[in-house]
């Protein structure tokens, strides 16, 4: 009898200890890519439209040509191309002969490339079955995004060019220190923007704004098609702004 209740003893101190470490996990699923490598490309190639010049398409009909453009991201590029092209005073037009000017966009890459490096000791193999484990003091793990554009101008009519054209390469970079297991330490242009888009500065100046409101109906006059407030917010507006 007496052993016995010893046994349940033992037994229920060993619950009170097991029972405080009991946890709890939540399923969780990723997407096929990661947020960081998507904003990685998007970085670097709005870095690459920030080189291209298109005051002198104010006041006219443009017609963007894509099919020579490949890679990820497609969609982004020329949305973002559209954007810039609005905000400079261009109106878009849908087929090519409407068009005053053909901007063909090509692409020579859009992609990342990633890299690891440490300050330490590598896994050393020691004769018979003795391994020393790699140490690491100070790692980095970096990861960038080159984005490199073609541009080219046309009259659709004469098929004449309009200046030479050129082309745009940007890179943005991601980079992640540990010291002594201790971080990530996070820096980089993807790091910048977040922040930047993140607490917007009370003025902003040749940067897209990360805030935006439309309103009005009326077709809108290249004098008055961009608007940036105090806060860093663009409207597009049809009517007259008052007087201070």
């Amino acid at each position: 009898m007496m052993k016995t209740q010893t046994i349940l003893n033992w037994a229920l101190c060993c619950g009170l200890v097991v029972t405080p470490l009991a946890c709890t996990s939540t399923k969780t699923t990723n997407t096929a890519r990661t947020a960081r490598e998507q904003l990685l490309i998007s970085n670097a190639i709005d870095h690459a439209l920030e080189k291209v010049d298109l005051s002198t398409i104010q006041g006219t009909n443009l017609y963007i040509e894509e099919k020579y453009l490949e890679g990820v991201d497609k969609a982004y590029l020329v949305g973002s191309l559209r954007h810039r092209a609005m905000l400079a005073g261009a109106n878009i037009v849908t087929k090519a002969e409407d068009a005053d000017i053909v901007l063909e966009l090509r692409s020579g890459s859009i992609g990342t490339d990633s890299a690891d490096s440490f300050i330490g000791s590598p896994e050393i193999t020691l004769p018979g079955m003795l391994t020393l484990p790699e140490v690491r003091l100070v790692s980095r793990s970096r990861q960038t995004a080159t984005a490199k554009l073609g541009l080219l101008a046309y009259d659709p009519k004469s098929k004449q060019l309009l200046g030479q054209g050129g082309v745009s390469s940007a890179q943005s970079d991601d980079n992640n220190v540990f010291v002594f297991g201790v971080g990530p330490y996070h820096y980089g242009t993807v790091k910048e923007e977040v922040e930047r888009t993140a607490t917007p500065p009370a003025t902003t100046a040749q940067q897209l704004p990360s805030q935006v409101a439309f309103r009005g109906t009326r077709p809108m006059g290249s004098a008055i098609a961009r608007d940036v407030n105090e806060e860093g917010s663009v409207q597009l507006t049809g009517d007259q702004r008052p007087a201070d």
